[in-house]
């Protein structure tokens, strides 16, 4: 296996993340701020309200806790300021972006900002055009502008649309997107792609693949069903069932982006005397896909498990098969063949496992109803 050198050492440089009160973003920052050498995290965030903003405080909370905990080399306290900020503002303002960046001068930027959710985006198309592109393209122009040694963006597995071949791999052709939220992820690559052309950027798209775990986000099934089913409510389990996901643990995702960001496309010239585009892009996925009856079945299992259900509850009576909704697919289903060529990383988190740590988390978080077992 001939893995890539890194070429791109994060010890001591200013890293910025946006969507940092978000569920990747928040659980980056951590990671960063826990491993690397003094280093000093900017995070930009608008905490809309798309979803509960509890949350998004409560992580910025923990980051805060985490900043204020650093040691200088001589055992002496850093303080939070020097190796973290937060700015709270939305990225489509081109005047907080410029402003960040004249401030700070990041070296490595992760893009992890953007409005999320593809049936959202049927019902509100305005924010994805607005964070999504217009967002995106204030950081493309603000990394033309101030030298950056890394550009790091989160694309989706919803680029892939309906394709019929599986695994998806990054080879495939991806111009049939199913909804406004899928179309604006494949115009961030492109764009990227542009860029990196004109302006030899260095940058690294990630084509995640359904996200989860603990304090992820409360639109996502597994933690919409454990709230309807906590509250004694239905939850509807489209296309009646008959739908496989490539459900993949937070962790797994951070640790890809970590490996991902120390290693940027190399600055090349080609036959014509241009550069040749610095870009890339990997899925980051289980390649395991699950079909939606077994995963609610284990996190049914898990939330009894845990204590946040009685082990009598009847699951039976508040579950409801329903069709296919507009902007949905069948399955998603990553090949991360060359990621693991090239880092010597694939997830390997198995649902079950990531369920117990969210149920855990959600019984924490929210009260449990029975007692919890002990291991």
């Amino acid at each position: 296996m001939n893995m890539l050198k890194e070429n791109v050492s994060l010890e001591g440089k200013t890293v910025l993340v946006t969507g940092a009160a978000g569920f990747i973003g928040a659980n980056l920052v951590r990671r960063l701020l826990s491993e690397v050498k003094d280093i000093r995290v900017v995070g930009i965030d608008s905490i809309t309200d798309y979803y509960d903003v509890n949350i998004k405080y409560e992580r910025l909370r923990e980051i805060e806790a985490l900043a204020a905990g650093g040691t200088r080399p001589d055992g002496g306290q850093t303080g939070a300021a020097a190796r973290w900020r937060f700015v709270r503002g939305s990225i489509a303002e081109r005047e907080i972006v410029e402003r960040v960046f004249g401030e700070e001068r990041p070296a490595v930027v992760v893009n992890l900002a953007a409005q999320a959710g593809v049936r959202y985006s049927i019902t509100n198309p305005d924010s994805y055009i607005e964070s999504n592109i217009i967002g995106f393209y204030n950081i493309l122009e603000a990394c033309r502008h101030h030298a950056v040694e890394h550009l790091v963006y989160a694309s989706s597995s919803s680029v892939y649309g309906s394709n019929a071949k599986v695994p998806y791999s990054t080879e495939d052709k991806v111009d049939n997107p199913v909804s406004l939220y899928a179309a604006t992820k494949k115009s961030n690559e492109l764009m990227a792609h542009a860029y990196s052309k004109l302006y030899d950027i260095p940058s690294t798209g990630l084509r995640f693949f359904t996200v989860y775990g603990p304090a992820g986000r409360p639109d996502m099934a597994y933690f919409g069903f454990t709230d309807k089913l906590r509250a004694g409510e239905t939850i509807r389990i489209f296309n009646y069932g008959n739908c496989r996901r490539d459900f993949t643990y937070i962790d797994d995702i951070v640790e890809g982006v970590v490996r991902v960001m120390r290693h940027a496309p190399e600055r090349k010239t080609g036959e014509d005397g241009l550069p040749v585009p610095p870009y890339k892009v990997y899925n980051i996925g289980n390649s395991n896909p699950e079909n939606l009856l077994d995963f609610v079945t284990i996190l049914q299992e898990e939330l009894v498990a845990a204590g946040v259900l009685p082990e009598d509850y009847d699951f039976e009576a508040h579950k409801e098969l329903v069709p296919m909704q507009p902007g949905d697919v069948p399955v998603t289903f990553a090949d991360t063949a060359p990621l693991e060529e090239d880092f010597g990383f694939r997830p390997d988190t198995s649902l079950r496992e990531g369920l117990r740590r969210f149920a855990r988390w959600y019984a924490s978080y929210y009260g449990t109803q029975t007692a919890v077992p002990k291991d």
